[in-house]
């Protein structure tokens, strides 16, 4: 198996091992074909995002014990949903972004230029 690529076109960067994110929970924001929500995204999260992504209908704030989820707050860095992400963007409310660790895939959804702007 090759190695996953970023949006830069390097290997893929870790996201977070402290919470383990992703959507195979090995710390990178890989994907697949059944990924249907594009978890691609690596971002610094921020109260803003989190609120946002509460009131989308994604609550990654309230601990889920039962899928192994502690919650997230501000400061952690997690895989999110490109589309998702690109809401909160369009609505004022997009965090950080950590290009090496956000997988190509996101590009089917953002332009890389948009991912840019919110480099950290």
């Amino acid at each position: 198996m090759h190695p996953s690529v970023n949006v830069l076109g390097t290997t893929l960067e870790s996201c977070s091992e402290s919470p383990l994110t992703g959507w195979y929970r090995d710390g990178c924001c890989n994907t697949d074909d059944s990924d249907r929500g594009s978890h691609t995204v690596c971002c610094v999260l921020t109260d803003d995002f989190l609120q946002f992504a509460k009131d989308m209908g994604n609550d990654l704030i309230t601990p889920a014990p039962r899928f192994n989820f502690p919650g997230l707050k501000a400061g952690d860095s997690w895989c999110v949903c490109a589309r998702t992400w690109l809401l909160a963007v369009n609505a004022g409310m997009g965090c950080p972004v950590d290009l090496e660790a956000t997988h190509e895939r996101a590009l089917d959804i953002i332009p890389l230029d948009v991912l840019e702007t919110h480099a950290l």
